[in-house]
């Protein structure tokens, strides 16, 4: 399992440092191999605007948590952080906030009151 959360690391953490740097020019792909994976799973939303997201969620040995979902296109990491109610997960300035089978995407640079990038979204039930 540690291998697995490795790789989703490596390919996420990749993809964000090419983004990062246009024309070819990337870091070398950063590697967790000090967080040892205990497991993961693939959700399903549909949101209000009738976009289908696909999120994993990571669970590590050491605690901690892990979402990897597209953001504009492009995977990102995100890490739990505290929340008051849900799990509520951040990168960057991007917050995704799941309560039961609900999440929404926020954009806090947008502003404090800004409406979510993605709204209502729903678990699809396979």
């Amino acid at each position: 399992m540690k291998t697995a959360l490795v790789a989703t690391l490596t390919a996420a953490a990749t993809l964000v440092s090419t983004a990062a740097f246009p024309g070819g020019a990337a870091a070398a792909p950063l590697q967790f191999r000090q967080i040892e994976g205990k497991h993961h799973t693939t959700r399903k939303y549909t949101c209000a605007t009738g976009r289908i997201l696909q999120v994993t969620y990571w669970d590590a040995q050491n605690g901690q948590s892990f979402a990897v979902l597209p953001v504009k296109g492009t995977p990102m990491l995100f890490v739990n952080t505290v929340s008051a109610s849900g799990a509520k997960y951040q990168a960057g300035s991007y917050t995704w906030w799941t309560k039961g089978p609900r999440a929404n995407l926020y954009d806090l640079a947008s502003g404090e009151n800004a409406p979510p990038l993605l709204s209502d979204c729903v678990t699809v039930i396979r």
